[in-house]
């Protein structure tokens, strides 16, 4: 089991100014950050990071959306990190994540839900690999 993670600010929390209060939330649950940038996606870095989403019907807008703005990038560690962050973030719905959870607190609906979290010890492996080399990550 790794003890990174990979998570991502999306366009709809930094345009509302959450991004210092998501990772303040973030370090307050023991998380170190290992990695971190600010960057703005073009449409075919936002295409290729969710290419294994390339079939499903939200692709497009998807892809719109997180090409729509400033995101920060940041490769997290903790033990049991991939699903103390889920956990962390809450439900993709944020009307159906717990309180106290970053999606509830900052996520306004399933297409705008504030942060990405890495699903599994693998994609949190291809996912900071895809935004950071070895030479970013402490």
């Amino acid at each position: 089991m790794s003890n990174r993670t990979f998570t991502m600010i999306k366009p709809d929390a930094m345009k509302k100014g959450y991004a210092g209060k998501i990772l303040d939330q973030i370090l307050q649950s023991g998380f170190r950050i290992v990695a971190l940038k600010q960057l703005h996606l073009s449409t075919a870095q936002a295409g290729a990071f969710y290419a294994v989403h390339k079939e499903r019907p939200f692709y497009g807008e998807l892809v719109e959306f997180m090409s729509s703005g400033v995101i920060i990038a940041a490769i997290l560690e903790k033990e049991n990190a991939v699903s103390d962050f889920r956990k962390l973030i809450g439900a993709t719905d944020p009307s159906k994540a717990d309180e106290g959870t970053i999606r509830k607190l900052y996520a306004s609906s399933v297409g705008e839900n504030a942060v990405h979290g890495s699903d599994s010890d693998e994609n949190a492996l291809i996912e900071g690999a895809f935004f950071f080399s070895g030479l970013e990550q402490y």
